[in-house]
């Protein structure tokens, strides 16, 4: 999943189409627990809207 920054207001940096883009890759450490319940449970209820997405976005197309 990709975040964009700076969405909203400028801050302040002007930046024309494709400038500077791929050069400045941040990585973000996250402390999360894989092997945790909690985190099961919500990957599960993610994956299931997930699906419940695809399937109306497929149904919808027909």
């Amino acid at each position: 999943m990709s975040e964009r920054q700076g969405t909203g207001a400028t801050n302040g940096k002007d930046k024309t189409s494709g400038e500077n883009d791929g050069q400045k890759k941040v990585q973000e450490e996250f402390d999360i627990d894989m092997d945790a319940p909690e985190t099961e449970r919500a990957a599960v209820a993610i994956q299931s809207q997930f699906r419940k997405f695809q399937k109306k976005k497929a149904g919808s197309q027909s």
